[in-house]
């Protein structure tokens, strides 16, 4: 069997960062459920979503695992079929969860946070390209 390391070096090292960030992320939210609702109860306490965080985060989780998910799908295609749908998906799923966080952190007025968010997004967008 070939793998198709080489043809694919960049977007299968994207493709393993979406993997380990979303789901960190997720399982993180998961694991630590309340300890995440309490500390964005009180980051949006001010915001027009101080009501509904527990939808909005409950949103984000199942965003982020299915980001990871589907990359881990896109990855293994990538590396051994040289098809590039699954990373594609796993991407843009990516890049809905990270510009749903970016809009929580600007509401936030957390300006440092979606800074760092903006980061993760350009390299999710370059693998958006790649894939394309």
């Amino acid at each position: 069997m070939h793998l198709h390391f080489t043809e694919n070096a960049a977007a299968l090292s994207l493709s393993a960062m979406v993997v380990i960030v979303f789901l960190q992320s997720g399982i993180d939210k998961i694991i630590d459920w309340k300890g995440n609702l309490s500390w964005l109860q009180d980051h949006f306490s001010k915001t027009i979503f101080k009501n509904i965080v527990p939808f909005l985060l409950g949103t984000v989780t199942v965003v982020e695992i299915a980001a990871g998910l589907v990359s881990i799908i896109g990855f293994v295609h990538l590396l051994v079929f040289n098809h590039k749908d699954f990373a594609f998906y796993g991407a843009a799923i990516a890049g809905l969860a990270l510009l749903m966080l970016l809009l929580g952190q600007r509401i936030a007025k957390d300006y440092d946070g979606a800074k760092t968010l903006v980061i993760h997004l350009i390299a999710v967008s370059f693998l958006l390209f790649l894939t394309a």
